[in-house]
């Protein structure tokens, strides 16, 4: 097979192209611009291409198929050459469903949760050496590549809301077909693509109408509006439906323990919401053949997936965290998570508004109340970011108006940001920056260090 990526830069795409080559394709791509880590792991492949920019000279009628990147434009020219050729163009994922049309397919949706529950299905499956597929959305101990294709019966995707190319409209997770559909929540996001939140909604009401015939729907019964979407929600299809909450547990000196019949079981991981997660995955897991008990065996060795929740350092009396959260309920799932888990620190919460609808001013008044339960809460945008993505800058001001609370800070400058952290910093302190940004270039780890050992 002849594949071509028009956009292989990207997080997705470029893990995909690896992954199509390792099982034996013939892949070229190109892409405008090549970043870390894609640029050094396509180079590691031998995918790379010489140089930036596109190369209509390689979309050929050989091509078996061109794969398209959201980061495109719709007047690429490597796409219009496609095109003008009649090539079989896809999404990736289109494509991804094209490679799984045979596999029982478990897919993972939700506003928040869906790379934590597809990283703990995964875990789980690699411990008990399970043959499976799966597409997700960070790297994981354990997996080489974020993206793997086989011969294997089981694919897990992460099955993100987001847009599928730039000539393919439809919500990512509309297009895997699921047999074992997962909801774990919805909180309006992506407010550039669904501009009121019964929009945004509606894609999850068409993601259940996807689930196969026979499948499965597991959806968490806490989250009063996804409760209320799937009992209005007029079923097209015979469907199992499962609900899930928070299971029991404990807190004790810094560690959380899920309570059982038989006995207690530590966990790497903490928060309300990451056991709402580790619930959808065990019911996943089940569905996959893994018992209940083999499932929290299995599942007390896993860690977390990168950039959630993960400690970037530590000493007897503080931690620093580093966590994805930017959508308004993820940042209160993780603020109050860390807090609850340390209940006699204080806790320095700092969040970058980095996203088209974090920085959008119709929707900031959505982040009211979401930082309270820190003890100092900081919001920190890069000035630059609001001419980067050509949209109307907001005073801090107004950041401060909408948040509310108390003892709130705003910072759009990263050394004033630093200097800010190392003033606040107490005794028995954790510090947790949120962000899916870079902290206008602050190097994360030497912050932890100066913050752990000044």
């Amino acid at each position: 097979m002849r594949v071509h990526f028009i956009a292989v830069g990207g997080a997705a795409m470029h893990n995909l192209a690896i992954a199509l080559h390792l099982k034996g394709f013939n892949v070229t791509g190109s892409d405008d611009a090549f970043y870390e880590p894609s640029k050094s792991r396509l180079k590691a492949h031998g995918l790379l291409p010489a140089t930036d920019g596109w190369n209509v000279e390689l979309i050929t009628e050989e091509l078996d198929a061109v794969i398209l990147g959201m980061h495109a434009r719709i007047d690429n020219p490597e796409l219009l050459k496609a095109q003008e050729l009649g090539l079989s163009i896809y999404s990736y994922p289109e494509y991804i469903y094209q490679q799984s049309i045979d596999k029982k397919r478990i897919v993972v949706g939700g506003s928040h949760g869906k790379t934590t529950i597809t990283s703990m299905i995964l875990h789980v499956l690699n411990y008990y050496n399970q043959s499976f597929d799966y597409l997700v959305g960070a790297q994981i101990a354990g997996f080489d590549n974020m993206v793997k294709l086989s011969d294997a019966p089981l694919i897990v995707i992460e099955g993100d809301e987001y847009l599928a190319s730039p000539i393919d409209r439809r919500p990512k997770f509309h297009l895997y077909k699921a047999h074992v559909g997962i909801i774990s929540g919805v909180a309006w996001d992506h407010i550039n693509v669904f501009p009121t939140f019964e929009s945004y909604k509606e894609q999850f009401s068409v993601f259940i109408d996807t689930i196969a015939d026979n499948g499965t729907l597991i959806y968490c019964e806490e989250d009063e509006v996804l409760k209320t979407l799937v009992e209005n929600h007029q079923f097209k299809q015979k469907i199992k439906i499962i609900p899930y909450k928070t299971p029991l547990f404990k807190i004790e000196e810094g560690k959380t323990f899920l309570t059982l019949k038989g006995a207690d079981v530590e966990l790497n991981v903490f928060g309300r919401h990451n056991l709402m997660n580790l619930t959808a995955a065990k019911l996943a897991c089940i569905e996959g053949g893994v018992s209940e008990d083999d499932f929290y065996k299995a599942i007390a060795s896993f860690k977390g997936a990168a950039k959630r929740l993960e400690r970037l350092g530590e000493t007897e009396h503080s931690i620093v965290f580093k966590d994805f959260a930017h959508s308004p309920s993820k940042l209160k799932a993780t603020v109050d998570a860390v807090k609850e888990q340390f209940p006699d620190r204080s806790l320095i919460a700092c969040i970058e508004l980095h996203t088209f609808s974090s920085l959008n001013e119709g929707f900031l008044n959505e982040y009211k109340d979401t930082i309270n339960g820190a003890d100092f809460a900081i919001v920190y945008i890069d000035k630059n970011t609001f001419v980067q993505k050509n949209m109307k800058p907001f005073s801090g001001e107004d950041v401060i108006k909408a948040f509310g609370g108390k003892k709130l800070y705003f910072y759009d400058n990263p050394e004033d940001l630093k200097k800010s952290i190392e003033t606040l910093r107490t005794a028995d302190c954790n510090l947790l920056m949120m962000s899916s940004g870079t902290f206008g270039g602050i190097d994360l780890v030497t912050l932890a260090n100066s913050f752990l050992f000044r």
